[in-house]
């Protein structure tokens, strides 16, 4: 019976506390929910390994390059043999030369030959061992803004889950997470096909090539909490749910 009245005064001054100090419960509460966030949040990130969302890893440049379809252009009915020396497949847009432009260096530019989890399919079949040579701006591919990225994609089989990507592009905007495991030379296509990318519908009679993408946890950048960063975040949490229950118990008491 006691217990029961017990129980009941609380409730009762619980309810007048809230109804006479609305701020004051707000406060209380929201202290509550963020130290309850926070140890559950520090109890998962412990054993587990989290991505970063800030940096663009492999996995974001692969996912977004797998959304566009690469059609053929219309002087790109036969394979072409490829040049020792690189040429650019698309100039800057609407790019004017000024006595400023003429006094800036070009930026360092990083060529890589990079196994990847990407496969390509064509309802006309694949031309085996041919390169499809295309361009996009960094902004495609939301790595960055105007800058040009060259990409060749070496197809070497049709029943790979990997094909070899060439890419050439600005060093400063390239993914700067772990790089996918390199494709030795010898795995480089001789000819290639000039295609564009595109992610929207194509006339019929153009052959087009659509990509698919595995996400691969290998490239991704984790995030890294050290032990006693996690234990940080656990104390903080106790002290805040300790604070909060004894300015409870006090309230419930006057």
């Amino acid at each position: 019976m006691s217990l029961m009245m017990s129980y009941c005064q609380t409730v009762t001054n619980l309810r007048n506390y809230i109804s006479h100090n609305p701020p004051g419960a707000t406060f209380v509460l929201c202290l509550l929910t963020l130290a309850i966030s926070l140890i559950y949040l520090s109890s998962y990130s412990y054993p587990h390994n989290l991505p970063n969302p800030d940096i663009k890893d492999w996995n974001n440049l692969l996912s977004s390059l797998s959304e566009f379809d690469l059609c053929g252009t219309v002087n790109s009915s036969s394979p072409v043999q490829l040049s020792s020396t690189p040429v650019p497949l698309m100039d800057q847009e609407n790019d004017k030369i000024t006595s400023v432009n003429l006094t800036k260096s070009p930026p360092p530019v990083t060529v890589l030959h990079r196994r990847v989890p990407l496969t390509v399919s064509s309802e006309g079949g694949l031309l085996k061992n041919t390169g499809l040579l295309t361009s996009l701006t960094a902004s495609q591919l939301r790595l960055g803004d105007k800058e040009i990225v060259n990409l060749t994609l070496h197809i070497l089989s049709d029943t790979s889950n990997y094909s070899c990507l060439t890419i050439s592009a600005p060093t400063d905007i390239l993914p700067k997470s772990p790089l996918p495991p390199e494709c030795p030379a010898s795995e480089k296509t001789r000819s290639t096909i000039s295609v564009e990318a595109s992610n929207q519908p194509q006339m019929s009679s153009q052959t087009c090539y659509s990509l698919h993408f595995e996400k691969d946890p290998t490239f991704a950048v984790m995030l890294t909490l050290v032990g006693s960063a996690t234990l940080e975040m656990q104390n903080f949490g106790k002290c805040a749910i300790n604070t909060t229950a004894s300015h409870f118990v006090q309230q419930l008491h006057q």
